[in-house]
């Protein structure tokens, strides 16, 4: 068996080569992070397994790849990229990788928490631009942020929030808990959360989850901090809600168009702050990442070569 790492970065394809053992099964290593679709068949050839970080695996695509067997994506969020259950009836199994990038993730939420309740950004611009453009903070001691679902990087951003003096709420799926955190139903949640941080995961359940007729039920002048896929939320009425104040500042990672073109209507609002889907890029999660990823192809070579 072979393997291939279609769209990797200078970091990650460093981490990959570091971490591949003599025993491990070949592993090409693309070093192109910004490929087309198209060019997948080409990269990929006789490969039973490729690494995905970020380019987008259409079915009609996967037809060409006739030796595939499994991708490895390198996240949860596969389904922003690629069409699950389409790919299953062309035989191909599609693995992902959880948990790795819990404490980088919240260790960002938390960050942009903090730098949207300062107005760090909006002064930062105006400094660079020549001018002294003061801003109101918000004191986030005894203020409450309210988690929009609680997984593993939500249970870290308790846990940070927690540290701050923060009262934690939270809303989840499937029944939960958590010391420290008090879980209750949507409506409270957002009725009473200063910030908000989502954490779900997207799929067609989750697929504009903030929708418009629940930011209208959000507490007015709340901050919302959204490092998990940036399709979770209408954007047209986040939007809205940004210019109107009832959103008194979106701190975001990621959005439903990545790159997020300069001339998006994000870009041109002084209560947002804007950071580049990196809030999972540490050496830790790095590490993490790659070695679970070639840890699912040890698996599935062992399971090759027993059958």
């Amino acid at each position: 068996m072979k393997a291939v790492f279609v769209d990797a970065s200078p970091t990650l394809a460093a981490v990959a080569e570091r971490l591949h053992r003599p025993d491990d099964i070949a592993l090409h290593i693309n070093r192109q992070p910004d490929i087309r679709p198209a060019a997948l068949p080409g990269i990929i050839a006789d490969a039973e397994i490729a690494l995905i970080d970020h380019t987008h695996f259409p079915t009609e695509i996967a037809r060409q790849c006739v030796g595939l067997k499994h991708v490895v994506f390198l996240g949860t969020g596969a389904r922003s990229y690629m069409n699950v259950e389409e790919l299953a009836t062309l035989g191909i199994s599609v693995h992902l990788i959880r948990g790795y990038g819990d404490t980088a993730v919240a260790e960002c939420a938390f960050a942009l928490m903090w730098a949207a309740a300062k107005g760090f950004t909006l002064m930062d611009r105006g400094i660079r631009a020549g001018q002294w453009r003061l801003t109101n903070g918000v004191q986030l001691t005894g203020k409450t942020l309210g988690l929009i679902g609680f997984g593993g990087i939500a249970a870290e951003m308790a846990r940070l929030s927690a540290g701050a003096g923060m009262r934690v709420l939270a809303w989840n799926r499937s029944a939960k808990s958590c010391p420290g955190v008090t879980f209750v139903d949507m409506d409270t949640l957002l009725a009473e959360s200063h910030v908000l941080s989502l954490h779900l995961l997207l799929n067609d359940e989750t697929r504009g989850f903030l929708s418009r007729e629940r930011l209208a039920k959000v507490r007015d002048g709340a901050i919302l901090v959204n490092t998990a896929r940036g399709a979770l939320v209408d954007e047209t009425a986040m939007i809205e809600a940004l210019r109107s104040g009832k959103l008194a500042h979106a701190a975001l990672d990621v959005y439903e168009t990545e790159p997020l073109p300069g001339t998006h209507p994000l870009t041109g609002l002084d209560n947002v702050t804007l950071s580049a889907h990196s809030a999972f890029r540490t050496p830790e999660a790095s590490d993490n990442l790659i070695e679970a990823a070639l840890n699912h192809c040890r698996r599935i070579a062992g399971r090759h070569a027993s059958s």
